[in-house]
């Protein structure tokens, strides 16, 4: 069996070498990258994603919220304007011809 030249088993390792090298030099401009666009947000005044979706989640439930309320507003009003109703339909059959409450006829 031939034994393979020495010359392979360096170009092998500094392929290797060259490899990892370069993977560690992708994973830091990435990093570098991603500080760069962070920075950027920041100063912009953008939000994430994240945060416009709970912001959103937020205002739909203040809206169901505020809708309930008025809801429920509206049948108070409209229970008040019926007991309004009633108690005038009762002082006007209680008072007398011609004369208002504390009135001598």
């Amino acid at each position: 069996m031939t034994e393979r030249p020495r010359i392979f088993d360096d170009l092998a390792g500094v392929a290797g070498g060259a490899l990892s090298a370069l993977s560690g030099l992708r994973d830091e401009a990435e990093a570098l990258a991603r500080a760069r666009i962070d920075e950027t947000v920041r100063r912009l005044d953008l939000v994430r994603r994240e945060e416009l979706d709970a912001a959103m989640e937020m205002a739909a439930n203040a809206r169901a919220g505020q809708e309930a309320a008025e809801a429920r507003l509206a049948g108070m009003q409209a229970r008040l304007e019926a007991l309004e109703s009633r108690v005038a339909a009762l002082e006007s059959a209680g008072r007398p011809e011609g004369g208002g409450p504390g009135m001598i006829a």
